[in-house]
């Protein structure tokens, strides 16, 4: 078996795109993976295509070898764009070796642990409040939406939640300094009104979710160290599943961890084993986030592995869409240290049609898909349908 071609394609997300990697080979065998280019990978197609004559030619079933090999060619810029690009081409091989056996890819990787995989209903009214036009959702406008959204949420079976951080004060919307050119940025300052913002959101959820339910809080890069203590400590009353920060220090991250009551979870913009290391060694984080797209899932298990050596669960991180949820869904079966899977339930009308079969979801648990490869594959007519508006317009 030869590869053929690498083709990179674009569907429109609303607020951003979805996009998608297939792996042609000379034996009709194509290989799916998502990745995505809104959120810090600019140029990551572009990327691929460069590395694409590396591979043309090649067998695709050897995928540790032609994923050395790229790492090898391009290991003076390792990590970055080129991690991300690489880890696209990682997991499209994947899918290609486990159909040309045809099996799933879980089975590739030595078989499921368990088969129904828990869910969070990941940025819970962010979307609403930030984008509800551009991804025809119901605006999130007043704490009253918060308590309904709490509701809805256990409305559909689910029975944990993450937020981000809104003001309904001035400016209204989503708080995420410096990333939407927003206020205060670069200082990074948790005032008075951010603090008290988080709280009234905590309370409005509780309300609408009732005590017996999980909610986590991502606080992204948004914070100084000051900054993640002092909301951190606003937060422990409501007694979180767990607060998710991230931060380029393992020593800071290890002081935040040891200052507050609510377990630490980060890692979801590092590169490999190397980058988590630290943070390991420094006993930095509780919850290891590992973004499989962004690290190819066959480098996720290494990390996965060498977490569970430092008695630390992983979970996943998946904002993306319903390739990738049932990529993370093999990764999440067959590590013993799995806690529990990101997905996000806001999404655009068109979304389900992207793919020929959706993720399996009843009760806020993932059933693992049966089929062949990841258990489902592009609907290159539906992509081709939503064009992007602007590709990479975040």
């Amino acid at each position: 078996m030869q590869i053929t071609s690498l083709k990179c394609i674009h569907a429109d997300a609303g607020f951003r795109n979805f996009d998608f990697l297939k792996i042609s080979t000379d034996k009709g065998i194509v290989g799916w993976s998502e990745y995505n280019e809104s959120f810090g990978g600019l140029g990551v197609s572009s990327v691929i295509e460069q590395l694409e004559p590396i591979l043309l030619g090649k067998d695709p079933r050897a995928y540790e070898l032609l994923v050395a090999t790229l790492f090898a060619v391009r290991r003076q810029a390792g990590g970055g764009l080129v991690q991300q690009a690489i880890g696209a081409i990682e997991n499209a091989l994947l899918d290609i070796k486990a159909k040309g056996l045809n099996i799933p890819v879980y089975e590739l990787l030595g078989g499921p642990i368990r088969e129904s995989i828990r869910l969070y209903w990941s940025h819970c009214g962010t979307y609403r409040i930030a984008w509800p036009q551009e991804m025809s959702l119901r605006a999130l406008a007043s704490l009253d939406d918060v308590t309904d959204q709490g509701k809805e949420v256990i409305e559909q079976g689910f029975s944990a939640l993450k937020t981000n951080l809104f003001r309904f004060d001035d400016p209204v919307g989503l708080h995420c300094p410096g990333f939407f050119e927003g206020e205060e940025f670069p200082e990074l300052n948790a005032n008075r009104q951010v603090v008290n913002a988080i709280k009234n959101q905590l309370a409005a959820f509780r309300k609408g979710t009732g005590p017996d339910f999980d909610i986590l809080v991502d606080l992204n890069f948004n914070f100084k160290t000051e900054g993640f203590l002092k909301m951190a400590h606003a937060m422990e009353e409501f007694q979180l599943y767990w607060v998710e920060l991230d931060t380029r220090s393992p020593q800071a991250l290890a002081h935040i961890r040891r200052q507050t009551s609510i377990p630490v979870a980060s890692g979801e913009c590092l590169f490999g084993r190397r980058d988590y290391l630290p943070f390991f060694e420094s006993q930095a984080m509780d919850i290891a986030i590992i973004d499989t797209p962004w690290n190819g899932v066959a480098e996720s298990l290494k990390i996965a592995a060498m977490a569970d050596t430092f008695e630390i669960n992983v979970a996943p991180h998946n904002f993306y869409g319903d390739l990738a949820t049932m990529m993370n869904a093999h990764f999440s079966a067959v590590i013993p240290n799995f806690q529990i899977m990101e997905i996000d339930m806001d999404t655009v009308p068109w979304h389900g049609d992207l793919v020929t079969v959706r993720p399996n979801i009843k009760s806020g648990c993932l059933t693992l898909p049966t089929g062949p490869g990841w258990g489902t594959d592009v609907n290159e007519e539906a992509v081709f349908a939503h064009p992007v508006k602007t590709l990479n317009d975040s």
